[in-house]
């Protein structure tokens, strides 16, 4: 059934509240490092048609896109010190893609585990669930706050915490596929996949800590295309589009 068609109104909502993880490799689009501005820009308005439509949602962003600009001076480095830096370099993600949403007319607010309240402020789980149930959109940054987790980790922490019906993990490919697209072209994608076949089939959809809390917590997870044109709303809408991973 598609549950986009209403043609008394606007399109149903398949769910109330979700959790939109985005990599920072994303916002770099044809650029080595640091972030394009058309990029952000257009995936800021796909966040933005979504929100309209009066889904809460709740972004976890990566860094890097950053922080590959200065990784070969990281070769060495002790690696819970290179992690924080990977952390800062989400908190300036964060007030970008605030800013990108800010000129597409939606209020959002930042929200980092780390402490840095000149700029962003502190992670604090009831402000974070008032705002969604208000219509803003809440950025996350700093990952978890610790060392050793990645932004994935943090994508599948902050949707149990929030509640979401589901984590959408936003990739450079349209789904999870039986074989490296970009590789073999007999490749085909999976339209769903629970997580144990997943594991079995050593199919990399998130980091293993990642995966695991998603299955642990019966939390469904998306994996789709930023880069296809309208797919964020579709899948908000119910229509097919990506791989769904399930428990």
């Amino acid at each position: 059934m598609d549950l986009s068609a209403n043609p008394s109104g606007p399109p149903t909502l398949a769910f109330r509240r979700v959790l939109l993880k985005l990599s920072g490799e994303a916002l770099m689009g044809d650029d080595a490092f640091g972030i394009n501005r058309n990029t952000i820009e257009r995936m800021c308005a796909e966040v933005a048609a979504v929100s309209r439509l009066g889904l809460e949602l709740a972004i976890v962003i990566g860094g890097g896109n950053i922080f590959r600009g200065v990784a070969g001076g990281s070769a060495g480095m002790d690696r819970a010190t290179a992690d924080y830096m990977g952390m800062l370099a989400t908190v300036m993600n964060a007030l970008a893609l605030q800013d990108a949403l800010r000129q597409q007319g939606v209020v959002s607010r930042v929200q980092s585990a780390l402490k840095i309240e000149q700029v962003v402020e502190p992670y604090i789980r009831p402000k974070a669930l008032r705002y969604l149930e208000e219509g803003k959109v809440v950025i996350f940054a700093a990952g978890t706050g610790n060392p050793f987790f990645t932004t994935d980790t943090a994508a599948a922490l902050r949707g149990a915490e929030m509640g979401a019906e589901i984590v959408l993990k936003a990739t450079k490919v349209d789904g999870v596929y039986t074989a490296d697209p970009m590789k073999d072209p007999t490749a085909t994608r999976y339209q769903r996949i629970s997580f144990d076949e997943a594991i079995g089939r050593n199919l990399k959809v998130m980091d293993a800590t990642a995966f695991a809390l998603c299955r642990d917590q019966r939390l469904p997870l998306k994996v789709f295309s930023i880069f296809k044109e309208g797919a964020l709303r579709r899948i908000v809408c119910g229509e097919d589009e990506g791989t769904l991973v399930y428990a």
